[in-house]
């Protein structure tokens, strides 16, 4: 696992571990409060690294919240060390709050898959394992639906060269990881991680997205 590696040449090029994940700075969530009367929906994707995932989201607009969590497998709030075992079931995953007047359904996908490889099994560049895997866990048959013809649509136009392998799987269960993993990009923007895979990836997506940012972005 790429960011479970500790290794000294890793270490010079300030590329973290499982072990070396601890954040520099004291988390401050980006949490917006729904107004009065505002009502949110709730999506959970998994596409690979939830640092990633979650810095991505954070900055739509119409996105209250989002945390980092594990969800899927057969283990209780299961432990971040558990997971990266690859004894548990769970995907490392991303429980995004939203209104639905803001932001569509529609186009949280449309960002879902275009900021990961669906085509890769369990694996997003140098992270692998099952709990990299990419799935959308659907919590109504309307969530469901529109997933699997979204993906579906994707996978006539040959958007990409190999077939999907997203899972669109029924929402089983959910835990919140441990409060060092949330916000992480955010409180941990020098950690090697962050500035070598993560910002880069950032970039381009605000680039993509530029007018679906929240102004202060």
């Amino acid at each position: 696992m790429f960011r479970k590696a500790l290794t000294l040449f890793f270490s010079s090029l300030c590329l973290i571990s499982c072990a070396q994940k601890k954040p520099a700075t004291t988390p401050t969530a980006m949490t917006n409060t729904p107004p009065p009367g505002v009502t949110t929906d709730t999506v959970y994707f998994g596409e690979g690294c939830f640092w990633c995932t979650e810095a991505f989201f954070q900055r739509l607009k119409g996105v209250y919240s989002v945390e980092s969590g594990y969800g899927g497998g057969w283990v209780e709030n299961p432990s971040y060390e558990q997971v990266c075992d690859k004894n548990t079931g769970h995907v490392e995953l991303a429980r995004i709050v939203y209104n639905p007047a803001e932001i569509s359904f529609d186009e949280l996908l449309e960002v879902f898959w275009k900021t990961h490889d669906p085509t890769t099994l369990n694996r997003q560049g140098n992270d692998v394992g099952p709990q990299y895997k990419s799935v959308i866990y659907y919590l109504n048959e309307q969530q469901k639906q529109k997933a699997e013809q979204y993906k579906a649509a994707l996978d006539k136009s040959g958007a990409w060269e190999h077939p999907i392998v997203t899972t669109i799987e029924p929402f089983k269960n959910y835990y919140p990881a441990e409060q060092y993993h949330q916000n992480y990009y955010n409180d941990n923007t020098n950690q090697g991680y962050c500035r070598f895979v993560i910002a880069p990836k950032l970039e381009k997506f605000e680039k993509v997205f530029k007018e679906k940012l929240k102004k202060h972005e």
